[in-house]
């Protein structure tokens, strides 16, 4: 719950921010301003939402203590949501905060700008949705028949898998919704390739918490034969490791990427077949960075 207050907090508070910046420039519209700031924040809330959900499961549920592996379950659990929350909290506050300007600049297109709100919000939220996935798996699998080494370090990295890698995907996600409704607040007659695009470009961005939640159901389901070396358990708890860190760098990346491309189209609508194809190629560059993550903590599986 710790680690799952810090995105939705930042989140909102940036909701806010634009949602006061924006009411200056239009106090006439203040009604309208304030209902999408409280839209957006609910939203950015739901991350943290969902680690309150496991807290609680955590803390009234009476957990077996048949295997010490239940230990690793719990701690995973909630690590997992902890830090999944993270990107997703703090991305879903950067659309939120761009409708709320972008309606004290075009007030005609409140109804759109909330729309596209929406939709970028909730692409956001994705990557936290994944943690969840995992941290409801790690807590109703039954693991105890399972050796206690190297189990506990593939369900620890299972965790760290998911978690880790939802925060890049989170971030870069809210980065692209942002300039789509910048975009459609600037350019209201390209709202449709401005909110294609955007979508394009954050479907790009949540690939690499993909790796993150494919690495993490390897570790969960995967038999690993009983073992007192530590080289074994070292290597499924680096897996999780590397593929959740070497997640975050690429999300954010392909999402100042796609950024650029939404931003670029409302202003060059004739240029937006160029602008999709570099964007498209910058994302899959940035990707590749990612992808060497799968391939060593697939190596540190399947081969260590």
């Amino acid at each position: 719950m710790g680690f799952g207050a810090i995105g939705a907090a930042i989140g909102e508070g940036l909701t806010a921010a634009q949602a006061n910046e924006a009411v200056s420039r239009k106090p006439e519209m203040a009604g309208d301003i304030f209902k999408s700031m409280l839209v957006g924040q609910a939203i950015a809330e739901s991350a943290s939402i969902f680690a309150l959900v496991i807290a609680m499961i955590l803390l009234f549920t009476s957990f077996s203590a048949s295997s010490y592996v239940m230990i690793s379950v719990v701690l995973g659990a909630g690590l997992c949501m902890g830090l999944g929350a993270i990107g997703s909290g703090v991305g879903s506050g950067f659309p939120a905060g761009a409708a709320c300007i972008g309606m004290a600049r075009q007030p005609g297109m409140s109804g759109r700008l909330t729309t596209n709100m929406l939709i970028g919000s909730a692409v956001c939220q994705t990557p936290s949705i994944f943690a969840l996935v995992t941290s409801f798996i790690l807590l109703f699998t039954d693991f105890s028949g399972r050796p206690v080494s190297p189990t506990w370090a593939a369900l620890l990295g299972a965790a760290l898998a998911s978690g880790l890698g939802a925060i890049g995907s989170g971030l870069g996600g809210g980065l692209v919704a942002e300039t789509s409704c910048q975009g459609v607040a600037r350019q209201p007659e390209q709202t449709t390739p401005v909110t294609n695009v955007m979508l394009l470009g954050q479907a790009v961005t949540q690939t690499t918490a993909i790796y993150g939640l494919l690495i993490s159901f390897i570790l969960m389901f995967k038999g690993f034969p009983a073992t007192e070396a530590w080289a074994p358990p070292m290597a499924l708890l680096s897996a999780g490791l590397c593929m959740g860190i070497g997640a975050i760098g690429p999300g954010v990346g392909e999402g100042f990427t796609a950024r650029s491309a939404v931003d670029q189209i409302a202003r060059a609508p004739e240029a937006t077949a160029d602008l999709t194809r570099v964007m498209l190629v910058g994302q899959a560059v940035a990707e590749s960075t990612g992808i060497y993550s799968l391939v060593i903590a697939l190596v540190l599986i399947f081969v260590v």
